[in-house]
């Protein structure tokens, strides 16, 4: 029986699924393959498969089957990096003359990737609320292929209702690709709902101390995961042995983690929305919310990103982070210490004058597992109580 189906608790799959112990010693921590090539036992006769690293590595495969089993897929493959597995995933996908379908409120890097690279070989794009189911439908053309979503978006927390999106994009012969990066598979299995594919980076939650970068893209159906192992080993941007291993380290504490990253979330939500400084408060934790019902719907718990506006305009956003002393000044999120950042002119600097442009006033928080109440002291500091 294959370890991932160990236990149907996401928990000890966490901690088991891929984590065979090593037939050597013994070893129940996968080791570290730190190799490119593998002795034959004769021209063709390899040994599990081995033969050279960029194809296979006993590291990156415990680390592939790990998440294809907290996701529920068949088949996972990890990349050097979030958009490495994007890039793989759209070159696999899409030819010259393809359309997809965008959210309004995606992530800096992958509007980039489209606007700057996708479309340079002849694949279109278009942008559309997301939320909004409606507006997909309305956004698809006859040469849509794929319907891509992130839900939570980053960075102002919108929420998709994944299995509405998914029979849209299943109707009109597409692909729905949903990024998880915010939400985890801990939080939120899009498979189960009708995704075709997810995209994480890795380099966040899942590896969740900050210290690694990497990408992984999870598919249910079989043939769609032999055409990306394809791209993957064709194009070579494939996770290294020691990422695989950080990874791989990261995920059986997932559950836990992400527990107090929601819970410290939640506190900070409350609390901001009662601040007198604060304009707005996104997360779709809270009642009001416009995708909270959705959000309650699909998700175990709502997520460790906050986003909120205050008044006084860009400037002003900016002094906030700049005062914040617990929360760490910078891009990225997902780790265990928590941090603080002007989308604007940090992580959404590519996105500016474009119709994913955000608010200038916005300040995004990946809130850590520190103590709530000292994350709370500082934030009020920094909002000049």
């Amino acid at each position: 029986m294959s370890d991932r189906h160990i236990s149907e608790h996401f928990e000890t799959l966490a901690i088991h699924a891929g984590n065979t112990a090593d037939p050597l010693t013994g070893a129940v921590v996968p080791p570290i393959y730190q190799v490119s090539t593998y002795k034959q036992d004769g021209v063709g006769g390899l040994r599990g498969g081995y033969e050279y690293s960029r194809s296979a590595n006993p590291t990156r495969t415990a680390l592939e089957e790990n998440l294809a089993a907290l996701e529920g897929g068949r088949r996972g493959l990890a990349f050097a990096s979030g958009l490495a597995a994007e890039d793989c995933l759209l070159r696999t996908l899409l030819s010259p003359g393809d359309h997809v379908v965008i959210p309004n409120d995606a992530y800096g890097g992958t509007f980039r990737l489209f606007a700057k690279v996708v479309s340079r070989w002849g694949v279109e794009w278009s942008v559309a609320d997301t939320s909004d189911p409606a507006a997909v439908r309305a956004a698809l053309t006859p040469r849509t292929k794929a319907v891509w979503v992130e839900t939570p978006s980053n960075p102002l927390l919108g929420i998709t209702d994944i299995a509405a999106v998914a029979q849209i994009a299943r109707d009109a012969g597409a692909r729905l690709v949903v990024d998880n990066t915010f939400a985890t598979p801990y939080l939120q299995q899009p498979l189960a709902l009708g995704a075709d594919v997810v995209v994480h980076s890795l380099t966040k939650y899942m590896g969740g101390h900050s210290d690694v970068v990497g990408g992984a893209l999870i598919t249910g159906d079989a043939e769609l995961g032999e055409e990306l192992a394809f791209h993957q080993n064709a194009m070579g941007a494939v996770a290294g042995p020691f990422d695989s291993w950080l990874v791989l380290r990261g995920t059986k504490t997932l559950s836990v983690r992400m527990d107090r990253h929601s819970e410290n979330a939640t506190r900070i939500a409350d609390m901001l929305t009662r601040h007198a400084r604060v304009t707005s408060v996104l997360y779709p934790g809270l009642p009001d919310h416009p995708g909270h019902e959705v959000a309650a719907k699909q998700m175990r718990a709502f997520g460790g990103m906050v986003s909120f506006r205050v008044e006084g305009g860009e400037e002003a956003a900016v002094e906030v982070c700049n005062r914040a002393k617990v929360f760490t000044l910078g891009e990225s999120l997902g780790g265990v210490e928590s941090l603080i950042e002007h989308p604007g002119r940090m992580t959404h600097a590519s996105a500016a004058g474009s119709a994913l442009e955000v608010p200038a006033d916005l300040v995004r928080l990946s809130v850590g597992i520190e103590n709530v109440d000292d994350l709370l002291e500082d934030l009020q500091q920094a909002l000049g109580r």
